[in-house]
């Protein structure tokens, strides 16, 4: 859904309105925060103008290239990041930081922001500037992302537990694919985040009262590196131990294969040497040739069976 919102100070508090006429009739220096989620390209433009900024185009706020992902200027940061939706899909977004008011730029909606709305609204005096709100975000942002992953390494756990030798199976291998992919892209999402607040520690638009909170997002983004690390380790090995189980389920099958193959070996050589068209055959002619061949072919099988199980082979 199509929607801006201004964030703004007064009678300390912060307020929020839905006009770009409201901004342009209030003095600049109240507001806080602009957030644009799926606008109008007119109304970007518009935007654009009032405050003499540049908001991307979706194809430069995706470029991989740090150059492109964290830019900084006399009077502009912009700051490019890829936001993880609940379905794995990412949203990319763009900060753009000037004169102490942060724009957002957005298509989809966002839990991190509405989380931050909510800090925002519960303590106003905490987020004198733009710059605040954009650590915030942030910071929320690597709250999610933990959450996201402390709930992948419960997917693992569960797909662990499951795992035996019955469900060993292309559907469980999938299973095991699926997550991988997800905690690859949770760890690219959360490494893209590390290399932003690395970029911002060493920005002089972050207040010094910023820098405590960027260190310890830094700490944080550290530890959920390790702890991914730790689930792809987790699933490297789930991986193996099911193509241990299948290489066990195959080793079985050809086991049955060979023991049966070997049992009736003696009755289809018996079988075949009766087969054979000589004249001179003696029990050709005998009335105990048939059931005696009969009960050779079954007891040359008995005595295969019985000496595998001596030698405990099956």
């Amino acid at each position: 859904m199509a929607e801006i919102k201004l964030f703004y100070h007064k009678d300390g508090v912060v307020r929020v309105n839905r006009s770009l006429d409201f901004l342009k009739s209030n003095p600049i220096q109240n507001f806080l925060w602009i957030d644009l989620n799926d606008v109008d390209e007119e109304v970007e433009n518009e935007l654009e103008d009032f405050l003499k900024i540049y908001i991307q185009e979706e194809e430069e706020m995706i470029e991989i290239e740090m150059s492109s992902r964290y830019i900084e200027t006399n009077d502009t940061l912009v700051v490019n990041s890829n936001f993880l939706l609940s379905n794995f899909e990412t949203d990319p977004v763009s900060f753009i930081l000037k004169n102490n008011i942060l724009v957002t730029v957005r298509s989809e909606e966002l839990i991190s922001f509405h989380e931050t709305v909510k800090k925002i609204s519960a303590n106003p005096r905490n987020y004198p500037t733009g710059a605040h709100v954009l650590v915030a975000l942030l910071e929320t942002r690597v709250e999610y992302d933990a959450d996201m992953i402390e709930n992948m390494t419960q997917k693992i756990t569960q797909l662990s537990n499951s795992l035996s030798l019955q469900e060993a199976d292309e559907e469980l291998l999938s299973e095991i694919k699926n997550l991988q992919e997800k905690t690859m892209m949770l760890r690219e999402n959360i490494i893209d985040k590390q290399r932003v607040v690395s970029s911002m520690l060493r920005s002089e638009f972050m207040a010094l009262e910023l820098q405590p909170k960027l260190t310890m997002i830094i700490k944080d983004i550290n530890s959920l590196v390790e702890h991914i690390k730790f689930n792809f380790d987790r699933l490297d090995y789930l991986q193996d131990t099911f193509l241990g189980y299948v290489n066990i389920e195959q080793n079985k099958i050809i086991k049955i294969f060979t023991i049966v193959s070997v049992i009736f070996m003696p009755p289809t050589l018996i079988a075949s040497i009766y087969g054979m068209n000589f004249e001179i055959m003696p029990e050709l002619d005998k009335k105990w040739g048939y059931p005696i061949a009969l009960l050779l072919m079954v007891f040359s099988s008995l005595f295969i069976l019985l000496y595998f199980k001596k030698r405990k082979w099956l």
